[in-house]
């Protein structure tokens, strides 16, 4: 395959524009160093990492690929403190930050010479990302899976806002899995897609079976956003997931909702693969999505359709 250049590639040193999210329960060194060696970009995440978990996921990545790779940093883990020493004493070169002010950490990773990029979910954020000093956006719309903004912004209307609030590189995320998807968020706005559900249904993933093969058997509509009262969360609807709707349906209280979710619930849902009372984040994009591929596969086409697609845009029939 042709390399590409842009924004994004540039910042990234990477071949493609394409980055794959940091998934909690789903991408550890195995997938992200995948992704890179297939020359986009991997992304280690920590949110679901106790401190000496994520430090022996960034050393296996980096004895697994001469490539960049990054690490996603939700700014509401307990024991951030942690993980950020140890990113910078890893040496690690490229940071994803999320749920949280990108101001508290961005100027020291700056310091330390680390690229960041923060995910966001309206233009307001995106701005407030470029006065903190990111060096570009995730532009996230609500088709997302996982922890989702509050707006509720598609993706379609989220990229050409973004696009017109701030002057760093964008990048597209939610609903994206395909290279015509890819090439649609690009003419939005967007340097570069960041994929997740793609990514979960993927051999390196470490996402348990059970969870890949419900994401590859979901159908339209099986997604639901939830938890609005807590986090918002889109995850396939399950026995959980109807509990939960049951509840905000009766008007339960944020306590309420917490003692429903209870601990460890993703985990034992996407990690340990109970599809039934586990939480099992992923987004609509599931839908269209068939079968469990190798990480090369998927970066592969992905790219091959997006540069078919950038030279017959239009098919008329």
């Amino acid at each position: 395959m042709n390399t590409f250049s842009n924004r994004v590639t540039k910042l990234f040193g990477i071949d493609y524009p394409i980055i794959q999210a940091g998934m909690i329960w789903a991408s550890g060194w195995r997938l992200a160093s995948a992704v890179s060696n297939a020359g986009g970009l991997g992304i280690i995440g920590a949110g679901s990492m106790y401190p000496d978990v994520l430090q022996a996921h960034i050393q296996k990545c980096k004895a697994a690929t001469s490539k960049p790779f990054a690490v996603n940093l939700p700014m509401l883990y307990p024991d951030i403190e942690k993980h950020i020493q140890i990113i910078i004493d890893e040496g690690v070169k490229i940071v994803f930050t999320s749920a949280g002010n990108p101001k508290t950490w961005t100027g020291l990773l700056k310091e330390k010479g680390i690229t960041v990029v923060h995910v966001v979910s309206s233009s307001k954020f995106a701005h407030k990302a470029e006065e903190a000093g990111c060096d570009a956006v995730v532009a996230e719309g609500f088709e997302a899976g996982g922890h989702n903004g509050r707006e509720e912004t598609t993706t379609l209307v989220l990229i050409p806002a973004v696009a017109a609030a701030v002057k760093i590189p964008i990048i597209a995320a939610g609903g994206i899995a395909t290279g015509k998807q890819m090439l649609a968020a690009m003419v939005l706005g967007a340097a570069g897609v960041q994929i997740g559900s793609r990514f979960v249904a993927c051999e390196e993933a470490s996402s348990h079976i059970n969870f890949k093969n419900a994401v590859i058997d979901a159908e339209e509509g099986e997604t639901m956003l939830s938890l609005k009262k807590l986090t918002p969360v889109r995850l396939l609807k399950n026995e959980f997931a109807e509990k939960v709707q049951e509840a905000e349906h009766r008007g339960a209280t944020k306590e309420e909702l917490m003692e429903i979710l209870g601990r460890a619930r993703a985990k034992k849902g996407m990690f340990e693969g109970d599809l039934e009372q586990g939480e099992l984040e992923i987004g609509q994009v599931s839908a269209i999505l068939h079968e469990i591929l190798p990480a090369k596969a998927i970066v592969e086409n992905m790219w091959n359709e997006f540069i078919k697609a950038l030279a017959n845009p239009i098919e008329m029939t």
